[in-house]
């Protein structure tokens, strides 16, 4: 089930990451163009949260109850820390994903509550570009020590 859950996780992040960026780019574009908040800002909005609460789920899932890697490593964390691959799979990996996903919330937030057009633009602009920077950085790519393959299966 460990490997089920990894393979969808690992795919997902691209929904995500697309679904972000299209959301910042919509933000920006919206600002740049002074035009008003439209249905495809707010679908687009609404798509990548979605995507991201998902993310998270199965993150969460495989984080508590699945990952043999953080079942050991919170058995002893001194060892954990003094180990930059492990480290980063049971500590820096979800520290950034949970500020991720608040700042995309928070965004979210306060998108909703503001009626001004160009203030929608910009608070998404900040807050969804921001997300998208820490998540970027705190996913485990093929460059990093003990990082991951892009494509799970094509290892």
């Amino acid at each position: 089930m460990y490997t089920a859950f990894l393979f969808i996780h690992s795919y997902l992040r691209w929904l995500v990451l697309v679904a972000g960026l299209i959301a910042v780019v919509r933000a920006i574009s919206g600002m740049a163009g002074r035009r008003p908040w439209q249905p495809a800002d707010e679908a687009a909005t609404r798509w990548f949260i979605s995507s991201l609460d998902a993310q998270a789920t199965l993150g969460i899932i495989i984080y508590l109850f699945l990952s043999p890697f953080t079942i050991s490593g919170w058995g002893d964390m001194a060892e954990t820390m003094r180990n930059g691959p492990l480290r980063f799979v049971v500590v820096e990996h979800q520290v950034g994903m949970i500020i991720g996903l608040a700042l995309a919330h928070i965004g979210r937030g306060r998108v909703r509550k503001t009626a001004d057009p160009a203030r929608r633009h910009r608070l998404a602009a900040i807050f969804f570009g921001l997300a998208l920077v820490v998540m970027v950085l705190s996913i485990p790519w093929p460059f990093m020590e003990g990082g991951k393959a892009l494509f799970r299966g094509f290892e």
